[in-house]
């Protein structure tokens, strides 16, 4: 609940300047975009406003490219991810950039699972190490412990937040009402506790290697950096990444309201 309180304090000032301002102002947010040879989306914002940098990187894929029986697989990866990877030590995520003073955390939605990290500006080039080790060297570091372990850390986040929350069901009571059966929608994006017991090691080292390429992703610099050596920095950490399975837009699903 804290996060959209943030964002409400964020956005709403900015939206009421907008509309009380006239019409001939307008949020303007430059950028650079382009994308690297092995389909990795870049995204740069300059802003040198505080020495601070975020690091955001989002997998388009989220409990939308699940299927029915087959659910919470993109919430349990996020899990995974904070593990280790080949380079990155267990746990070593959250130590280092903690360490050096930052903040870093992750989201699974409808429509895809991202991780980000807030850093004082001379940590940038080890967040982008770090996310780069877990997108293209992750495989080797998922075991049966680790996936055993998280497993069960999803199961009881899922006990506490949802099922014995008050209200804690009501946007999957929602979704079930709105929208069919087998839409992508109609599913918790947590996924089901049935479904979370019977995922297997090969299952999730599976999703990985389907999804979490980067031709399937797209990497967010925004804050106090210098764009050049940004580059050659992305470059150098994410160009050797091999290019994943070639991924297709979900198509459109569009919903009948049966009634009113």
């Amino acid at each position: 609940m804290r996060k959209y309180v943030a964002f409400a304090l964020l956005v709403i000032p900015v939206a009421f300047g907008l509309v009380f301002a006239g019409p001939k102002t307008s949020l303007q947010i430059h950028f650079q975009k382009y994308t690297l040879a092995n389909g990795l989306e870049v995204i740069l914002h300059e802003d040198r406003s505080d020495p601070i940098v975020s690091v955001a990187v989002l997998y388009h894929v989220g409990s939308n490219r699940e299927v029915k029986g087959r659910t919470g697989f993109a919430h349990l990866f996020e899990h995974m991810m904070f593990q280790q990877s080949q380079h990155v030590g267990e746990d070593q995520f959250f130590k280092k950039i903690q360490d050096a003073g930052g903040t870093l955390n992750g989201f699974t939605f409808e429509d895809g699972t991202g991780y980000y990290e807030i850093v004082p500006e001379n940590a940038l080039e080890m967040a982008l190490w770090l996310e780069s080790d877990r997108m293209g060297w992750l495989l080797s570091t998922v075991t049966q412990e680790a996936f055993e372990n998280q497993q069960d850390v999803v199961q009881n986040e899922k006990r506490q937040r949802v099922d014995n929350r008050p209200y804690g069901h009501t946007r999957y009571v929602i979704n079930k009402n709105l929208y069919p059966e087998n839409h992508p929608y109609n599913w918790q994006v947590i996924g089901s506790l049935e479904d979370l017991k019977k995922a297997t090691l090969e299952d999730v080292r599976n999703f990985y290697k389907r999804w979490y390429g980067p031709n399937n992703a797209t990497l967010v610099i925004a804050g106090d950096f210098d764009v050049a050596q940004t580059k050659a920095w992305v470059e150098k950490y994410f160009g050797e990444v091999k290019r994943g399975p070639e991924v297709t837009d979900p198509k459109p699903w569009p919903v009948k309201l049966s009634e009113t």
